[in-house]
């Protein structure tokens, strides 16, 4: 959508207010729902950091990483080519 916030503004100046109430109304549930979808992310990012500092496992070394991350990529790439054919 191209809906820039002066063509919006300029559609809710035309609204009659009950309009502009479930307008308003209909923000303030896109808030909401976002705020809740934030927090329910972060309660999960929390419980994941519980679990993995529970299991007391030493830092990946930089090295370690970088395996990781090729491993992954290469892993990305088969899936790729799979789809391919």
């Amino acid at each position: 959508m191209d809906t820039s916030p002066e063509r919006l503004l300029e559609k809710l100046k035309n609204l009659p207010p009950q309009r502009l109430s479930e307008v308003e109304d209909f923000v303030d549930f896109l808030k909401g729902r976002d705020e809740r979808a934030r927090a329910a992310a972060s309660r999960r990012l929390g419980e994941a950091m519980a679990r993995l500092d529970a299991l007391s496992l030493p830092p990946l070394t930089a090295d370690e990483v970088q395996a990781e991350i090729q491993a992954a990529r290469a892993e990305r790439r088969g899936a790729r080519r799979a789809d391919r054919r």
